[in-house]
C-alpha cells in the first residue's frame, strides 16, 4: 500500500517531447498532512504557455496551478508554509513577486527566492514549488 499520494502522474516522454527524457513523475504529493508541489510555471496542465515573455502572466498561470494541485491534494493557499520562486532576470522580481503576493495575502509562509540562468524551457521565465499542510482535522 503506498505511503503518499501521488497526483497528476506523468512520463517526461511525452509531456517534453523535444528532449530525450523518460522519468516519470507527478505534479504534487500527499505525504500524510504535507503536499509537496513541484515547480509550477507559465503552462497550464494542458501544456499551453500563457504569457510567453511575461513574467507576471506566468507567475499567474503558475500560481493557478499551485491553487488547483493544492485543492486536488485536500488543502489549499492558506496552508502553504514554504514557497521557493526561481526567476531568469534580476528584473522580474517585482512583477513575479507582485503577483505571488496577491495570491498569498494573509498567509504569511516563508520564502526563498533564486535568480537562476535558466529554466528547462528557454521560455519559462519564472517558476515556484510551494510545500503545503492540509490541517489536523482534515488529515
Amino acid at each position: 500500500m503506498p505511503t503518499h499520494t501521488r497526483i497528476r502522474m506523468f512520463n517526461t516522454k511525452e509531456t517534453y517531447p523535444n528532449q530525450s527524457l523518460d522519468n516519470d513523475l507527478c505534479q504534487a504529493v500527499r505525504a500524510g498532512n504535507t503536499v509537496y508541489v513541484r515547480g509550477q510555471v507559465g503552462t497550464d496542465f494542458e501544456g499551453k504557455l500563457v504569457g510567453l515573455g511575461d513574467p507576471r502572466a506566468q507567475a499567474e498561470q503558475a500560481m493557478k496551478n499551485v491553487k488547483q494541485l493544492l485543492e486536488e491534494a485536500g488543502s489549499d493557499m492558506s496552508h502553504i508554509v514554504k514557497t521557493t520562486t526561481y526567476i531568469t532576470d534580476p528584473r522580474f522580481r517585482e512583477p513575479v513577486y507582485q503577483e505571488v503576493g496577491k495570491w498569498l495575502k494573509g498567509v504569511y509562509p516563508i520564502s526563498t527566492g533564486l535568480v537562476v540562468a535558466g529554466l528547462a524551457q528557454a521560455e519559462w521565465l519564472m517558476e515556484i514549488d510551494v510545500i503545503a499542510v492540509i490541517p489536523d482535522e482534515q488529515a
